[in-house]
């Protein structure tokens, strides 16, 4: 009986000291991070117009460098919580206990959907009005848009952005190689065919000519964009239908154009002047002392580029 109890004990050391001779889960310094996600952060920069700083900077900071439980077993770097999700879901204790936050297959698709979240909900919308190196402003804007609730939220970004020199990446435009292991894991469906050809007007904005059997949902797909900004940026009413060759912008217009002065034609409206030179229509009757809504008329000349005085 004795001899067992010794047996026993011995047993229970033994397995204690393997357990705790095992060597600690080792985690993702800061710089490891960075070098492993900025090719994802820029990639996404570039297809969406987030700056790469700011969604690295995002990362880092709700992530904990990659280590925390949402970002290990959820690949969650961004702290999305469900709101309607579909897919994969992980729960944990946040703001309130047991909440639904989204579960992906890769790290790369968190990036993909944290654009995707930015990009297609409206409250974020005023953000891509601002110069993708303006990381102050992108970082003050998400916290003044709700993205968190730390009242600091905005500080700690721009914080981690400085020290770690992480504008340099903002300034980046050709897209990083796409490794044969990251085609895996993002899929065909992520990696769509693009059935419009991008060009770039005078005014340096990107635009699409509609094709045969087109519509303004199907292009704000395409291109991940909501259906709104596509409304927005092209100043289209509820019931407008669009037409084969259309010029469809898929980026805010300018406040002024590349010609000084427009004259009017019969027949021309204020939103045909404004797609012509990619100019928004505000800033049209604005330059020309007009209230909005003035009707125009033919022969009617008006300054693109500098306020008539």
């Amino acid at each position: 009986m004795i001899q067992i109890r010794i047996f026993s004990i011995a047993l229970i050391l033994s397995v204690a000291s393997i357990a705790f001779s095992q060597p600690a889960e080792r985690r993702t310094s800061r710089k490891e991070y960075i070098e492993r996600y900025k090719d994802d952060a820029i990639r996404e920069m570039l297809r969406t117009g987030v700056p790469a700083s700011i969604t690295l900077a995002q990362g880092i900071l709700e992530s904990g460098d990659g280590n925390s439980p949402l970002a290990k077993y959820a690949n969650n770097h961004f702290g999305i919580k469900c709101h309607g999700w579909q897919g994969m879901t992980f729960y944990k204790d946040d703001d309130r206990k047991n909440e639904c936050f989204r579960k992906y297959n890769s790290v790369y698709e968190s990036f993909i959907d944290h654009s995707d979240f930015l990009k297609k909900r409206s409250r974020y919308a005023f953000l891509f009005e601002y110069s993708k190196t303006d990381y102050k402003r992108w970082a003050r804007g998400l916290r003044k848009a709700g993205y968190a609730t730390n009242p600091k939220y905005a500080d700690l970004l721009i914080m981690i952005i400085e020290e770690n020199e992480l504008v340099k990446y903002d300034t980046v435009e050709k897209i990083p190689v796409l490794t044969a292991k990251l085609k895996e894991e993002v899929g065909p469906k992520q990696l769509p065919k693009k059935k419009h050809q991008i060009k770039v007007h005078d005014n340096s904005i990107k635009y699409v000519i509609a094709q045969k059997n087109d519509s303004y949902y199907k292009i704000a797909t395409e291109f991940d964009m909501g259906l709104w900004q596509i409304y927005k940026y092209n100043d289209l009413a509820k019931g407008d239908i669009i037409k084969r060759g259309d010029v469809i912008y898929l980026q805010p217009k300018r406040s002024k154009a590349i010609a000084a002065w427009h004259t009017v034609k019969i027949g021309e409206t204020i939103r045909d002047i404004s797609q012509k030179y990619g100019v928004k229509i505000k800033s049209i009757y604005s330059k020309n002392n007009l209230p909005i809504g003035t009707e125009l008329k033919a022969g009617q000349k008006l300054s693109l580029r500098k306020r008539v005085r």
